[in-house]
């Protein structure tokens, strides 16, 4: 069973910088795609950015510009390095994976920030 543990949430001011970490195990396989999702107190949950095991990214635009996903030198560990953050941003953060064709999530980890 793959488990996923979140770290790095917390309350910040407007305009001011968190970094998410995921860390992955129990996969038997290699991890395909590692992204992470928020949801919003009364929304969906959304993509925020992924990336593949070859390193290509993906960004929601709300995030373009000022968010950066990027892979540790440890094996299966993702990083989310959120700047410039607006009270928008405010949302549980989910850590998922897809291990050939399931994917897996995370407990999620709070960001909230104040304006």
């Amino acid at each position: 069973q793959v488990r996923l543990v979140e770290s790095g949430g917390g309350l910040v001011q407007a305009g001011g910088s968190l970094r998410l970490s995921c860390a992955a195990s129990g996969s038997r396989f290699s991890i395909n795609v590692m992204g992470w999702y928020r949801q919003a107190p009364g929304k969906q949950r959304e993509l925020v950015a992924t990336i593949t095991s070859g390193g290509s990214t993906n960004y929601a635009d709300s995030v373009k510009g000022r968010f950066t996903i990027s892979r540790g030198n440890a094996k299966d560990t993702m990083y989310l390095q959120m700047n410039s953050l607006k009270p928008e941003d405010t949302a549980v953060y989910y850590c998922m994976v897809i291990v050939i064709t399931a994917d897996y999530w995370g407990q999620g980890t709070q960001v909230t920030v104040s304006s």
